[in-house]
């Protein structure tokens, strides 16, 4: 008789835990990379009274975990509207992309701003890649972590790029249907500079092919020698004669207004390879499909301007804007909080995203 009860009973719990297991999300298929974060307020501008900050990590459909920093309006009341930062191209969390998300955290949003694949904080190896599809892939991410929160509205997420990740942004608006408002700052396409140069200046196939083969020359020296070779970030010292948008960088990312140590441009840049899959993959292809709102921003005396200009021209519908603002180079838009257009991206986001 004990036996048969404890029998029972055995096959009672199986049953239960099978159930319980059934009826529980399954999460084995990732395991987040642990990563090493810094505690430390260690931005390039100062901490705002009126934010809660904090830490966070969440993956890709990669298997990547990307670092990022969490923004928070102080006695918010909840599910808020949302927005994911990211850029500038070769930067971290730690300069524009965190002043941006807690600006607009300031203003009532729930922001994070986050370290792309590879860079930063974040995980992925090997290091200092960069990817037309993994990058656009770490924005959809940012809405898959924005949406599964309990403080956020997941129908209420935009995303904001900055420079080289305001192509991505744009990007990510063309594939993503849950992000309803994108804003794009001081943008750059990076196929396009990749494939064509500045202003398309190379814009045909001997010039093309000739970079194609130093790329996959260096390639089979990066096999040979086991390391990734850099190709370095912005100089440290400048020639006289250099053109004054690379002073511009030189001033935000070689002086205390925003060098960081963790930042590739600061320091020893992206891997020399990085450039092919932009050779290959035009990131805008179908912007023209994009149904969401967007909002592009660029300085009227950024060397970077068309890029803005070009992919307005591909939008489609009554809710795409482009906004110049008067006066301002490619890097004004980075951290000079006198001339980014605030209000105008504030009644952006609060238009598409109610």
């Amino acid at each position: 008789m004990k036996q048969t009860i404890l029998t029972m009973l055995t096959v009672l719990i199986g049953t239960i835990y099978a159930w319980a297991q059934g009826n529980q999300p399954q999460n084995n298929d990732f395991m987040e990379e642990q990563l090493n974060l810094t505690q430390q307020w260690d931005k390039v501008f100062p901490q705002s009274d009126r934010v809660e900050h904090r830490k966070v990590t969440f993956h890709n459909r990669y298997g990547i975990t990307l670092a990022a920093d969490l923004y928070l309006p102080k006695n918010a009341a909840g599910p808020l509207p949302a927005i994911a930062v990211c850029g500038p191209f070769g930067a971290v969390k730690e300069q524009a992309s965190g002043l941006y998300a807690q600006a607009l955290a300031e203003r009532g949003f729930l922001t994070l701003a986050f370290d792309p694949s590879f860079t930063g904080e974040s995980g992925g190896q090997p290091r200092y890649v960069a990817s037309p599809d993994i990058n656009t892939e770490d924005f959809c991410a940012a809405v898959d972590y924005l949406s599964t929160r309990h403080d956020t509205d997941p129908g209420r997420i935009g995303i904001l790029g900055i420079c080289g990740w305001g192509g991505m942004a744009v990007n990510a608006a063309a594939i993503d249907t849950r992000i309803k408002a994108t804003v794009a700052c001081t943008m750059y396409d990076m196929s396009r500079v990749n494939a064509k140069g500045y202003f398309d200046a190379a814009d045909n196939a001997e010039a093309r092919q000739a970079l194609r083969r130093q790329l996959n020359a260096q390639r089979t020296e990066d096999y040979r020698n086991g390391t990734y070779a850099l190709a370095g970030g912005v100089a440290d010292t400048l020639p006289d004669d250099a053109p004054q948008f690379v002073k511009d960088y030189h001033a935000y990312y070689k002086t205390p207004r925003g060098y960081h140590q963790r930042s590739l441009n600061s320091n020893g840049g992206w891997n020399k390879t990085s450039t092919l899959s932009f050779l290959n993959m035009p990131l805008l292809s179908y912007a023209g499909e994009i149904q969401s709102a967007v909002l592009l921003v660029h300085g009227e005396k950024a060397h970077s301007r068309y890029f803005s200009e070009d992919t307005y021209k591909m939008l489609k519908g009554d809710n795409k804007q482009l906004l110049i603002v008067p006066g301002a180079n490619h890097t004004d838009l980075y951290d000079q909080t006198d001339i980014i257009p605030w209000d105008k991206i504030e009644a952006f986001y609060r238009q598409y995203l109610k």
